[in-house]
């Protein structure tokens, strides 16, 4: 790719990562290689079981099995979130890999288990040829500045407000 963009998919709607995965299997199937690293992400959901199948994609999780809540991180939490930003960082930079999808970013920014300065002058390092992709609500205004496509997600109607809960292959 002569020239890789920064995209950041953002917003309280749902769709986020779904949008991510499917530039992702766009890219794998025009012989891309592709890197997704996901944040506080230690949970059963079906695209690690897909994504296992697709040559091209490398899928790396990162997290706990709890949920964070801002301001009560635990120490298990940061350490899990600068692996998942390092092993991101060296993808994009080490000429293995086309696209690189940060998955939930921007909550962790937002939860503040890593800082935005760092965060931004790295993703704002990436090589030229690569192209990256930063999920999850909350996107910091510095991270939006630097992107080059911004999509906003925004909830209007969700079957959670029914009371029909998370369903297996639909949501998780």
């Amino acid at each position: 790719m002569a020239k890789g963009l920064i995209q950041v998919y953002t917003g309280d709607g749902k769709g986020k990562t779904t949008a991510a995965l499917g530039l992702a299997l766009r890219a794998a199937g025009r012989g891309m290689k592709v890197l997704i690293v996901q944040f506080m992400k230690k949970w059963d959901y079906g695209e690690l079981h897909s994504l296992k199948l697709i040559p091209n994609i490398t899928l790396k999780t990162f997290g706990t099995k709890e949920f964070v809540s801002k301001g009560k991180a635990k120490e298990i939490d940061y350490e899990e979130a600068e692996k998942a930003f390092s092993c991101g960082i060296e993808g994009m930079q080490s000429g293995d890999y086309d696209l690189v999808i940060f998955d939930e970013l921007n909550v962790a920014l937002y939860y503040e288990l890593l800082g935005v300065k760092e965060v931004v002058e790295e993703i704002k390092g990436k090589p030229k040829n690569v192209e990256v992709v930063i999920t999850g609500r909350k996107a910091p205004e510095e991270l939006l500045e630097i992107a080059d496509l911004v999509t906003e997600m925004r909830e209007i109607k969700h079957p959670y407000q029914k009371g029909i809960k998370a369903r297996k292959g639909i949501e998780y």
